[in-house]
């Protein structure tokens, strides 16, 4: 397949041509020329305000095909990516059953052998993500999980942490875990302080959070090794964060988009579509963690993707189901909560994540292998049922306009065009 992307401008500090508007050849899956103009008489890809950055990755999906294919499999998931920008989605094992043998690690693999959106299996820590006893973690990564962790569930069991660690360091695995002291947050269902009080809703306090990852930082300064902290939310968890890698510990830690933009303010009206694990905090945390962000000491932001069917949300707010859809409106998402500076993260969704897994990382050259996102900050569109990718419409954006639209994906040989 050939084609042009016409009088884009590149986001790769990788590439001689950062910064510069180039016309783009691919053929056959590879960057074969990067001009000014290039003469073309076959498919052009041109829209106002073009940009071109290499693939985007998420590093945090829950797709839970198998399982609960009712509410996201593959394809749909795959699709949702898609429209979002991603190339490539680490996937969370919460599966049905567990991402925790050879087989459930293939089952990915076949599907990324003939698809746009490679699909990455973290591996569960521990059997059924229960916190009990340990995966074989050794043969999960031979067989090519690419992370470790449990997911949406904490890894709660101190000496189960403490041996993964150390386990991990024989081949350089990375151990993810989500932040959260569940005796702490127990029955409760957004944070709290006055928003919870004044809704009568039981609250789950930043300590939660912040302990475990307190326990979690003196642990990893006893083993070595490395930790990745996920969804962080609060600002006490960036400044333990901060003051950790200033010591010079091995660690990194991701933010959801959702996050950056939303309080719990905006549960005022008991919208389930703002139900989220960790809960959105205050105003305070929200603007530490953008600063998390600018500063470095946060290195990804993830979608935080986790589909749910009606059933699940429409529910009073207490019962609903924790977490909602990220992954297609990720783009204008990362728009509304840094504006003008949102291409100065893209690091954070190119280069950071594939850093952190140790995977290949793509750049936009002649004669590398095409791996390629086209967005434009100037197109608008409507994201509503007829528009959304997933099989779940629980998103906090649902039946809006949005500004930022993803123009389409180039992988694997494959263009993927959304406009």
């Amino acid at each position: 397949m050939e084609f042009l992307i016409r009088g884009a401008k590149i986001f790769d500090p990788s590439s001689p041509h950062h910064s510069l508007v180039k016309d783009i050849l691919v053929n056959n899956g590879f960057i074969q020329k990067i001009n000014d103009h290039i003469d073309f008489d076959g498919l052009v890809i041109e829209q106002p305000d073009l940009r071109v950055s290499p693939g985007w990755f998420d590093m945090r999906s829950l797709i839970p095909d198998p399982g609960k294919e009712h509410k996201e499999d593959l394809d749909s998931g795959a699709a949702a990516a898609a429209a979002g920008g991603f190339t490539e989605v680490l996937v969370l094992p919460n599966t049905d059953p567990v991402i925790s043998n050879k087989n459930s690690i293939s089952y990915f693999h076949k599907w990324n052998k003939t698809a746009t959106v490679n699909l990455h299996p973290a591996a569960a820590v521990t059997l059924g993500c229960h916190g009990k006893d340990l995966t074989e973690m050794i043969d999960l990564h031979t067989a090519g999980a690419v992370a470790f962790t449990d997911g949406t569930e904490p890894i709660w069991h101190t000496d189960i942490l403490l041996k993964s660690l150390q386990y991990l360091q024989t081949f350089g695995g990375v151990l993810i875990n989500r932040p959260e002291d569940k005796m702490l947050t127990a029955f409760g269902t957004m944070h709290e302080g006055i928003m919870s009080t004044s809704l009568g809703m039981k609250g789950m306090p930043e300590l939660a959070e912040e302990i475990m990852i307190d326990r979690d930082l003196e642990l990893l300064k006893y083993a070595g090794g490395k930790i990745h902290f996920s969804l962080i939310s609060s600002a006490g968890a960036v400044r333990r964060i901060r003051e950790a890698k200033a010591q010079g510990l091995n660690v990194t830690a991701d933010v959801g988009i959702h996050y950056l933009i939303f309080t719990d303010e905006h549960l005022s009206d008991f919208d389930t579509n703002f139900k989220v694990n960790p809960p959105f905090r205050k105003e305070a945390d929200r603007q530490a963690l953008i600063e998390g962000v600018l500063d470095g000491t946060i290195d990804v932001i993830v979608s935080d993707h986790q589909p749910h069917d009606q059933e699940s949300k429409q529910l009073e707010f207490d019962l609903a189901d924790f977490g909602v859809i990220g992954l297609q409106t990720f783009y204008p998402a990362l728009l509304k909560a840094f504006g003008d500076r949102a291409e100065s993260q893209l690091e954070k969704i190119t280069i950071a994540p594939r850093k952190i897994l140790g995977l290949e990382i793509p750049m936009i050259k002649e004669g590398e292998r095409a791996n390629l996102t086209l967005f434009s900050p100037a197109l608008e569109w409507k994201y509503n049922a007829a528009t959304n990718q997933s099989k779940s419409v629980a998103s906090p954006f649902i039946n809006q306009s949005l500004k930022g639209k993803v123009v389409g994906i180039v992988n694997n040989g494959n263009l993927i065009q959304h406009v």
